[in-house]
């Protein structure tokens, strides 16, 4: 099992739009097995930083769905409501292993 942790930095007068693209990914995720965990959106503290959550059962079946979402169109759409908004300004991507 391989937890991948999202951290972004966003346009913090885009939050409304951020929240939209954040909802149009956590079915998509379950779409192609994975586990969605939620976003978590600016609250106190800095005012630009959001996170997401998901679990896939492997390395390798995320990485199928990496490779799977570039050809969906649902996902193209999400990809590109995010690019036309620019509500991400950036983000980057870990892996953890959960422990129980």
């Amino acid at each position: 099992m391989i937890t991948c942790y999202l951290r972004y930095v966003i346009d913090p007068f885009k939050i409304k739009e951020f929240e939209h693209y954040a909802k149009l990914w956590i079915p998509l995720v379950n779409k192609f097995g994975g586990q969605h965990h939620g976003y978590f959106l600016p609250s106190e503290g800095a005012n630009n930083v959001a996170l997401a959550l998901f679990t896939f059962p492997s390395l390798g079946e995320y990485e199928q769905y990496r490779k799977d979402s570039f050809n969906d169109p649902e996902c193209i759409a999400a990809f590109k409501y995010a690019e036309e908004t620019r509500c991400v300004l950036s983000y980057e991507r870990s892996f953890f292993k959960p422990l129980f």
